[in-house]
């Protein structure tokens, strides 16, 4: 994994995406960058009423995932110098917007996104942890954040296939999916480490899938 400058590590509400994120940067002794989800005000609200505040929930992501990815270039830490680990795609508010948002709502937020995000970089190696729906409604129940226990198996499934499709449209990607159903990386030291071992293989352009 040292061969990379970026990696990110993605998956749906509760696959554990932070969790192996942290893992990872400690293992690797790379620059970790989070999504800082909880000091978002709207995202409850969201939860509770998508249609009224999905547009202010994704705007808040935009402008605070770009001030992080703006100091990490700007600042005295550069790529060149190691290993960085998101565990957020870059475009992710992109993606989510196409959910979401619907007519010029969702035209503004392209604007916006394409204002904003135009001299950033790309992820060289997209970790995505792959976990069927019913598997991340007893995730999200287990952590028990209680603003998230309304989310819809609907939404959770809508969100799995904006990813993939993204995987599809964009082949020049490189993506490693983990197929982690029955995968207990954070309790399980083992499910961890062949996890680890299976990311320092070479991957192909395009969806690489994991069977551990």
């Amino acid at each position: 994994m040292n061969n990379y400058q970026l990696i990110t590590v993605e998956g749906n509400t509760g696959a554990g995406k932070t969790s192996l994120a942290r893992m990872l940067s400690e293992e690797f002794e790379a620059r970790l960058i989070l999504e800082e989800f909880v000091d978002n005000p709207f995202l409850p609200k969201f939860y509770a009423e998508p249609e009224r505040y999905a547009f202010t929930t994704e705007v808040f992501f935009l402008l605070d995932r770009h001030k992080q990815l703006k100091e990490l270039m700007n600042g005295s830490y550069q790529l060149k110098e190691g290993l960085t680990i998101t565990d957020y795609v870059l475009n992710k508010t992109l993606l989510y917007a196409e959910v979401n948002l619907k007519g010029d709502e969702y035209l503004l937020f392209k604007r916006l996104f394409q204002s904003l995000y135009a001299d950033l970089p790309s992820s060289e190696l997209i970790v995505y942890i792959h976990s069927s729906v019913p598997r991340l409604i007893q995730n999200i129940r287990k952590r028990g954040r209680g603003f998230e226990q309304v989310v819809r198996p609907e939404y959770l499934q809508q969100v799995e296939d904006l990813y993939f499709n993204y995987f599809e449209k964009n082949p020049n990607l490189t993506v490693a999916v983990i197929e982690a159903d029955d995968l207990d990386f954070v309790g399980n030291k083992s499910h961890y480490e062949a996890i680890r071992e299976a990311l320092k293989g070479d991957f192909k352009k395009g969806v690489n899938r994991i069977h551990i």
